[in-house]
């Protein structure tokens, strides 16, 4: 595959440059999917791995939470500068190598130690390649494109998440009838399977060279600090947009994390039961909420409404509040609709969010603008919501509360993030005023 260069194009090489792009897309949309999908596959197979290893909701959650909050914390920024500055295509087959590792060795793990570092790898690799491709996204079209070209981001995301659970699940219904590999328990062949499937997905990447930055102003090779103070005097916009997303990573954290736990412990559900089910309102959701968010973005950045990139966003936080209590639903199937309205507000306002950046943020401060936000995201979002939900939990009675944690955390954060994008919007007005 050719790459994208920076000469013009004539008019007669414009589908082909349009068809290049496309592919470039694909291959990002591919990667992005293979990195949720090992970040993700650990959740449908919790339950039998935390048995199998005698460990607590806890140090579940510290695992799911703290283990990807942390290392991010630390590298994201220096992540994005080298995103901003480097080969990008490089950065993000490095990062695929890290979550395959990450995915092979938690078929291995004996104990929480072994299991956070595992959980760890896969999480750096999965969490830091997102802003890695919204960079090379954005350079692929032009900035009234950008809402549907992140669409396809959004879309590998939600796919990857639940190919986790519905192959995850069947995977380990399957190895439970039938160990494929002597000596491994079904939760770990699940991840020996998902690492074997993270190199074939990887491949694509290698067809694709770096393409030309577009819109790079003087500013472009920016040292850190200058950038990072650049992004500081963006804070009326950028604080309140930070606030309305990462309240959505904090509900939709804790919401990928127990919801197979809630289907087991309060609708006696096994994981092979649920996984396909389950697998399919990821899926949907994600594909109606990002096609949602996309067209959206780009309606409102079109519009005559100022502020209008953000306003997808808004309502989309507010219709997230009534379906944070999918875990009090009386059944499985009203659980499924409601976690369905819930997973597809947040695919919405993190299209949204993403758009909003790549058309409001300088290229050259791109990446460690993004990169800040990871930061932010990791910290409170991983790293506080899984286990705010146990807390919540252990005060309403135990293990068997989680439920209520759950949906308690679910509506505070999506109230948060209707406050955040409501005040990001008035203040994307006030600068294009």
């Amino acid at each position: 595959m050719t790459a994208l260069t920076e000469t013009a194009t004539s008019p007669s090489q414009a589908p082909a440059r349009a068809k290049t792009a496309w592919l470039a897309l694909s291959a990002l949309g591919i990667a992005i999917f293979n990195a949720f999908a090992m970040r993700a596959v650990f959740a449908p197979v919790q339950e039998m791995a935390k048995a199998d290893l005698g460990i607590s909701d806890f140090q579940i959650s510290l695992v799911q939470g703290l283990a990807a909050s942390i290392p991010i914390a630390l590298l994201s920024v220096p992540l994005g500068a080298m995103t901003d500055r480097g080969n990008r295509m490089r950065i993000l087959l490095v990062l695929g190598v890290t979550w395959t590792v990450g995915t092979l060795a938690t078929a291995f793990v004996t104990d929480f130690y072994m299991l956070f570092v595992a959980r760890m790898l896969a999480s750096i690799g999965a969490m830091c390649a997102v802003p890695v491709a919204i960079s090379i996204a954005a350079d692929l079209g032009p900035p009234e494109n950008r809402g549907r070209a992140l669409l396809v981001l959004s879309l590998g995301n939600m796919a990857g998440v639940a190919a986790a659970f519905a192959f995850g699940g069947a995977a380990l219904g399957a190895l439970n009838a039938a160990p494929l590999f002597e000596g491994l328990t079904a939760w770990r062949g699940v991840h020996v399977l998902f690492a074997i499937a993270s190199l074939v997905l990887l491949l694509p990447l290698l067809l694709i060279r770096e393409p030309a930055r577009q819109e790079v102003g003087a500013s472009a090779n920016l040292p850190l600090r200058d950038a990072l103070a650049a992004i500081w005097r963006m804070r009326p916009l950028l604080a309140p947009l930070f606030l309305g997303q990462v309240s959505v990573v904090m509900a939709d954290t804790a919401a990928g994390i127990w919801a197979a736990p809630v289907l087991s412990r309060n609708y006696g559900l096994a994981p092979e039961e649920f996984a396909g089910w389950m697998g399919l309102v990821i899926l949907a959701s994600g594909l109606i909420g990002s096609i949602m968010g996309g067209l959206l973005a780009d309606a409102g950045h079109k519009s005559r409404i100022k502020g209008g990139i953000l306003i997808g966003a808004v309502i989309a936080a507010f219709l997230s509040i009534p379906g944070a209590f999918f875990p009090l639903m009386p059944d499985a199937t009203s659980f499924a609709w409601v976690l369905a309205l819930f997973l597809a507000c947040g695919a919405i306002t993190g299209l949204v969010t993403a758009t909003s950046v790549a058309v409001l943020v300088p290229n050259e401060l791109r990446g460690v603008c993004l990169a800040t936000f990871m930061v932010v995201a990791s910290i409170i979002g991983l790293g506080i919501a899984p286990t705010l939900v146990t807390l919540i939990s252990d005060a309403f009675g135990g293990e068997g509360a989680i439920r209520y944690g759950l949906a308690a955390t679910g509506a505070a954060t999506s109230i948060a993030a209707a406050i955040g994008f409501s005040a990001a919007m008035i203040n994307a007005a006030r600068r294009e005023a």
